[in-house]
């Protein structure tokens, strides 16, 4: 029994000391640098996002300097490398926000990058978890202090554009479809003047499916309208979120931008007629901003533009999509909306800042008489598309597309 004990107990000490040598092993590990895989930065009008994308997650602290007025951000257990180097070369000339970038080696285990700012700004930070064919993301957010106001913007362009020679008419499938639908409604009543830079709230749509009139408070009405018809043209997907990626290497991103800024130049061919983007460049904008921009200029019309790709590359023609209030009207519908609702997760939306309230009660709001319009709208549309190219259904399906959620503005996805 003695030599039986001793064995035992010889054989817990010789797992103990494997047990602490494992320890001493992991310790190196566990504090290992991460590794930067892409630095990437984004600038636009409304925001420049930057994004390191790492092997694991990084963590950092950020400060604003003001004199000259500079961002400080410090990257904890980090080696200053190659990679992280390429953020320097990554600021473009016109880059509204950002006017260089600095990074150096601050302390043995922190890298300390110096974002040089144009104007001052307010920051974002926040993680995201691995999506996609994407890592571990840092993003830091850059907001100006005074947001743009979309609606005097699409004001002041229409006087700039009164003022100029009017733009030979051009057809387009699409445009000519909105025109002549917005065509048949009846005039309204009232006149629609400049809007305060903050607009009141727009009146919904009428169950019949015509808009109700939208004028100033002391407005008096007149005879004659000179309301300007604005169509909310949302680009979909760009920057961190490419959409569908073609065998060349094509990106849906790309596509649906550039078939926007046509089509925007079709509509202001149109008399009285503007159209706002939800993105004018490569950048991301989260789905529930989507659907805010085309109400902060009271849009009459929302037209999002997609260029997909199918789980079958036997796939062919267009679609339109309206919104459903219950169950999608096909399989393939429901994938489709399931896909474009993901967007937000791809292409980075700070979860820590949104106001769930507010998101919940502007998504939740759709209507009959919104959907019954969208419908209207979406048949006039893919009548027209059907008589230039192939279809992919003769007829408007819906499913639960959030970004098609605004509940006084008819919306399609084409």
């Amino acid at each position: 029994m003695t030599d039986a004990a001793d064995r035992i107990r010889a054989r817990r000490a010789a797992w103990r000391r494997m047990g602490h040598l494992a320890l001493l092993l992991a310790v190196p590990g566990a504090a290992r640098s991460a590794a930067i895989v892409a630095v990437r930065v984004w600038p636009a009008v409304d925001y420049t996002r930057v994004t390191l994308e790492s092997d694991i997650p990084l963590v950092a602290r950020h400060q604003l300097v003001d004199q000259p007025p500079r961002l400080v951000i410090d990257l904890d257990a980090l080696q200053l490398d190659a990679a992280l180097r390429e953020l320097v070369g990554k600021v473009r000339p016109e880059d509204p926000y950002i006017a260089g970038v600095r990074a150096g080696q601050y302390q043995p285990q922190v890298v300390r990058l110096v974002l040089d700012l144009k104007q001052p700004i307010r920051p974002e930070q926040f993680t995201l978890a691995p999506v996609a064919a994407y890592r571990h993301r840092l993003v830091f957010d850059l907001y100006p202090l005074l947001p743009r106001d979309p609606l005097l913007e699409l004001l002041q362009e229409r006087e700039r554009a009164a003022t100029a020679q009017a733009a030979a008419r051009a057809a387009s499938a699409v445009g000519d479809a909105l025109g002549d639908f917005i065509g048949r409604l009846p005039a309204p009543a009232e006149p629609r003047t400049a809007a305060p830079a903050v607009p009141a709230a727009r009146p919904t749509a009428s169950a019949s499916g015509t808009p109700l009139p939208r004028a100033p408070d002391g407005a008096v009405p007149t005879g004659r309208t000179e309301r300007l018809i604005v169509v909310a043209l949302d680009p979909g997907h760009g920057g961190e979120d490419p959409g569908a990626i073609g065998p060349t290497g094509l990106r849906e991103k790309d596509v649906v931008l550039a078939v926007a800024l046509k089509l925007r130049e079709r509509l202001h061919a149109q008399p009285g007629m503007r159209a706002m983007l939800t993105r004018d460049g490569d950048y991301f904008v989260p789905l529930h901003e989507r659907v805010r921009k085309a109400r902060r200029v009271q849009a009459d019309l929302f037209v999002s533009i997609h260029a997909d790709a199918f789980f079958t590359p036997a796939a062919r023609g267009a679609s339109v999509f309206a919104l459903s209030d219950g169950a999608a009207s096909s399989s393939a519908a429901r994938w489709m909306a399931d896909k474009e609702n993901a967007a937000d997760g791809v292409g980075g939306v700070n979860m820590t800042t949104r106001d769930v309230h507010l998101q919940r009660t502007l998504l939740d709001m759709s209507t009959t008489a919104q959907i019954k319009d969208s419908l209207r709208l979406g048949a006039e549309v893919l009548s027209h598309m059907g008589r230039i190219g192939q279809l992919h259904k003769r007829r408007v399906e819906q499913a639960g597309f959030a970004v098609l959620k605004a509940p006084d503005i008819p919306s399609i996805l084409v």
